[in-house]
């Protein structure tokens, strides 16, 4: 009995501090969101956070316990405190988007959350021309910056399984041995041509691409694995976000899946009110070079992690999906017209 009582007593210290804690971060739940700044531009630096939390807060806690608290809090997807990714300070961490469920259309980059838009018709427009818009503004970037891509639509229509968001990838881009952009038809560099073929590896690098328009703590994981799933069979993925990464934490998680797994992450700086000045989609695919320009310097590109390309496709794997698909069918078709024509040009698809 008195080693039971001995341990009890040892353990009670432990207990009083688990309450101590408890109570300051359920004040700092309640205090931080009036204090915090929406726009991570105006983050307020810990000093002066601390300063103002004090102002409100009951008990006597030190600088050091406050600022622990800031840190554990901002790696938590539930808590209202964001640390901002580059840069010193802290600020409001929006809601997460709410679950959905819905049109295919709007599934490949909302990932099937569309509930609270079957109400509203609106809405759902604004949502499904935000992500058209987003991804013509994509394929347009990477055109012009010399990679070839290839998108897929049947995938993700009306009538296509939920399975299909873990199966295909919105885009795949191809980069050839050109030096080129790919606006236009470039012949390819039958030397590099050779070489790789005598050392049996692809004449291409084949990338797939996951799109989605919001980043968050709560769906990055699904976002990441989604995106390693859909470029399985190819050389390498790529996790390419709308709007900016701005929580030092969720880039923290990206960058940590990246180094075990090697899917790419890049954001191009786009919130909603963004895609919602640009252009329409046909627009920005058929812009005009000054007009591209001009759309291109809207972009704030920030590689978050480098993709990891394999040296290898799975072939058997392409050849399944080949199987199973009309859209990779044309890919494979594309790809071999390409190859047999000695140019690179530009697949002329559904826009």
């Amino acid at each position: 009995m008195a080693g039971q009582g001995g341990n009890w007593m040892s353990l009670a210290p432990v207990t009083q501090a688990s309450s101590f804690l408890m109570s300051l971060r359920t004040q700092l739940s309640d205090i931080l969101p009036v204090l915090l700044p929406l726009n991570p531009s105006d983050a307020i630096k810990g000093t002066e956070l601390i300063r103002l939390t004090r102002l409100q807060l009951t008990g006597n806690y030190s600088d050091a316990s406050l600022r622990y608290h800031f840190s554990i809090m901002s790696c938590d997807p539930g808590s209202p405190i964001a640390k901002v990714e580059k840069g010193q300070g802290y600020y409001r961490r929006t809601a997460p988007v709410p679950a959905l469920s819905g049109a295919q259309e709007l599934l490949s980059m909302t990932q099937g959350r569309l509930d609270d838009l079957n109400s509203d018709p609106q809405a759902a427009d604004t949502a499904l021309m935000r992500i058209r818009k987003f991804r013509a503004v994509v394929t347009r970037y990477f055109e012009v910056n010399g990679r070839f891509p290839f998108a897929f639509r049947e995938a993700f229509r009306k009538d296509a399984p939920i399975g299909n968001l873990w199966k295909y990838p919105e885009l795949v881009l191809v980069d050839w041995e050109t030096g080129g952009s790919a606006d236009e038809e470039m012949s390819l560099d039958e030397t590099m041509l050779s070489l790789k073929q005598r050392l049996g590896l692809p004449p291409f690098r084949l990338h797939g691409a996951r799109l989605r328009l919001q980043p968050s703590l709560l769906t990055y994981r699904e976002d990441f694995f989604q995106t390693l799933a859909v470029s399985m069979w190819a050389q390498g993925g790529e996790l390419v976000y709308a709007a900016p990464i701005e929580d030092e934490a969720l880039a923290d998680g990206l960058r940590r899946l990246n180094a075990e797994y090697g899917v790419g992450v890049t954001s191009f700086g786009l919130n909603p009110e963004d895609l919602d000045d640009l252009p329409r989609p046909a627009n920005i695919l058929n812009a005009h070079p000054r007009e591209t320009e001009a759309i291109m310097a809207r972009l704030d590109i920030n590689r978050i992690a480098a993709p990891k390309s394999r040296h290898h496709i799975d072939w058997n794997a392409l050849g399944s999906l080949r199987n199973e698909s009309a859209e990779a069918e044309k890919l494979i078709l594309w790809l071999s017209r390409c190859l047999e024509e000695r140019r690179a040009e530009p697949y002329k698809g559904e826009a």
